[in-house]
């Protein structure tokens, strides 16, 4: 977990060491799987690209890549402030992504009763 802080706001921490701990093991397969985006790289990629719109692109926001590639990057301007933004903007988006995992996986996952039973086997 500390070794992948990096990849997600501080505000999700808890909620994802939480879902964590919850979790059996081929749930770990599915979530060792995922893909995440790394902040220092979207960051060289919107000071190299950003005028074009290639870091929104990268992080899954078409509509917003399409209008700073249509304007030039918000006549520039929006492209210095995306400078300072857009890390923690694919931090939220890795937050975001491991939630949905974690919920979809805890959906999922077999419920157990009082007996020890599941509640698929009793069906």
């Amino acid at each position: 977990m500390m070794m992948n802080s990096k990849y997600f706001e501080a505000h999700h921490l808890p909620f994802i060491r939480e879902r964590l701990h919850l979790l059996d093991d081929p749930a770990w397969e599915g979530i060792q799987t995922l893909q995440f985006y790394d902040p220092n790289s979207v960051q060289v990629i919107s000071l190299v690209g950003g005028q074009l719109g290639i870091d929104r692109f990268m992080v899954g926001d078409t509509g917003l890549g399409i209008l700073k590639l249509l304007t030039c990057g918000g006549f520039a301007i929006w492209s210095i402030i995306d400078w300072f933004m857009i890390p923690g903007v694919a931090r939220e988006k890795n937050g975001m992504k491991l939630k949905e995992t974690l919920a979809a996986l805890h959906r999922t996952a077999p419920t157990t009763n009082e007996i020890g039973s599941t509640d698929r086997e009793q069906e």
